[in-house]
């Protein structure tokens, strides 16, 4: 009697990246009806003989009406070799070709009232080390708001790379920073990425929140960045259509959960306190990622773009020295009420 082998799981990358290039534009162009000022595009690619190689297309957008500075990013690296940095806890796939894309967005609105937002969605394959890379695209690694595919962190088998079968992951998430919350807006966001999720398992929303609360909390000031939403990494616990299913709900979800909080306080009047809150407060985001996140720092410190990894960070921030809020006001609300791990939904 013949034993025949389990064919190979098909990994559809192209699909990938071409869900991920439709997500931005649709993004894109939402956001150029909210706001009334189009976002300029940026087709760069990596010189030839880069570190790594690959390019991307980067949307932004500066002094809007809406958004005071807001980036759309779509990257697409293709490396030869992972570096040792990506594969030193894995041995399995050291020196295996590998391709890493994603969409990235960070948007920081003129209106303190309304919240910042960062969106990311990301692929990672490391190709069998007996084959190559089928992509042919030049596009390269960003950061956390600009297409931040992360640090490749894969949970491969040994038996993976002995059969010669791609190792896979899915990541993302989106996470809310506001200066003054509402309650209203807390519980929209969070069960709209709770729905999200839903058809996906009764574990992914809690899991995921939990994951998002822990990695967005800056240490260095004991205080998380915002209110959450969901965070995760690593993901191919499901088959490969279930998981990229899942991540194509995550994105596909950002609209919903985001554009309903902005038409609510886009014409909301404010003042002077009001904007030096908001500078004050967008420093934190500022020492959040170039302190901690896993993809600006990765991207920096592997020869990505630089204009694209840090065009997550706003145009206007001031820092005060030990400052705080005064007790009972607006601003001393959002870190009494909200600045803290909460169930939303």
């Amino acid at each position: 009697m013949t034993t025949r082998a389990t064919p190979p799981e098909f990994v559809d990358s192209q699909a990938v990246r071409e869900y991920l290039l439709d997500l931005q534009q649709r993004i894109v162009a939402a956001f150029e009806v909210l706001d009334g000022k189009p976002f300029r595009a940026d087709l760069w690619e990596k010189p030839a003989g880069a570190l790594l190689g690959g390019g991307g297309l980067t949307r932004i957008i500066e002094g809007g009406e809406l958004l005071e500075r807001g980036g759309v990013g779509f990257s697409h690296v293709v490396g030869a070799k992972l570096p040792p940095s990506a594969s030193a806890h894995r041995p399995e796939i050291a020196g295996r070709r590998f391709e890493a894309m994603g969409v990235s967005l960070v948007f920081h609105p003129r209106n303190p009232y309304v919240p910042t937002v960062h969106m990311n969605v990301r692929f990672f394959i490391a190709h069998p080390a007996s084959g190559a890379a089928r992509s042919s695209h030049h596009l390269s690694p960003l950061g956390e708001g600009a297409g931040g595919v992360g640090e490749p962190d894969v949970a491969a088998s040994a038996a993976d790379h002995q059969t010669g079968k791609p190792v896979w992951w899915f990541g993302g998430g989106m996470d809310l920073t506001p200066y003054y919350a509402t309650e209203d807006d807390a519980r929209h966001f969070h069960a709209t990425c709770k729905r999200a999720l839903a058809p996906f398992g009764a574990d992914k929303h809690p899991r995921f929140k939990k994951w998002c609360d822990e990695y967005f909390y800056i240490k260095h000031r004991n205080e998380p960045r915002g209110i959450g939403g969901v965070f995760f990494d690593d993901f191919n616990e499901l088959d490969f259509d279930s998981s990229f299913a899942m991540m194509r709900a995550v994105g596909d979800a950002f609209l919903d959960a985001y554009v309903p909080i902005v038409e609510r306080h886009r014409s909301r009047d404010y003042g002077p306190r009001e904007r030096e809150f908001q500078a004050y407060r967008r420093g934190r985001y500022v020492e959040f990622n170039l302190v901690l996140d896993r993809g600006t720092l990765f991207g920096l410190q592997s020869g990505g773009r630089t204009e694209s990894i840090l065009m997550s960070l706003p145009p206007v921030v001031h820092w005060k020295y030990d400052w705080l809020p005064e007790p009972g006001s607006a601003e001393d609300r959002l870190y009494t009420d909200f600045l803290r791990p909460r169930d939303w939904v």
